[in-house]
């Protein structure tokens, strides 16, 4: 059983900034503490899933092309909760933003939170 929360979307003019947030928490079999790599993906009109940006539990991090030094993707002490940091915004980085937490443990399930809504107005 793996619970996986969005929080921190909203609307912003274009050039400003939001942080989005992502908890992500397990229950495995009982072998022990399940482990998160944590992902941002992306959906809006007419545009396939787009990944954003992932950082594993090592901290080592990935960004989608389109992100160009705008986004910053951190981990917080226990490894639980991520941050995407989004600067100078457009409004094509609109859309709905879905945190996906992959297991890191074998005996704990991954899963996809609901997803946040993010507006960039021109």
């Amino acid at each position: 059983q793996v619970h996986v929360e969005e929080s921190g979307g909203g609307q912003v003019q274009a050039g400003g900034s939001l942080i989005l947030s992502c908890v992500v928490s397990g229950r495995g079999d009982g072998r022990g503490k399940c482990t998160y790599n944590i992902q941002w993906y992306r959906n809006a009109p007419g545009v396939d899933r787009e990944f954003v940006a992932a950082i594993d539990r090592d901290e080592s991090i990935r960004y989608g092309d389109f992100v160009k030094g705008r986004f910053a993707i951190s981990l917080d002490d226990n490894k639980t909760k991520a941050y995407l940091r989004m600067d100078n915004l457009k409004p094509d980085d609109s859309g709905f933003y879905i945190c996906h937490g992959e297991s890191a443990t074998s005996w704990c399930p991954g899963g996809w939170g609901r997803g946040i809504q993010v507006a960039v107005s021109s």
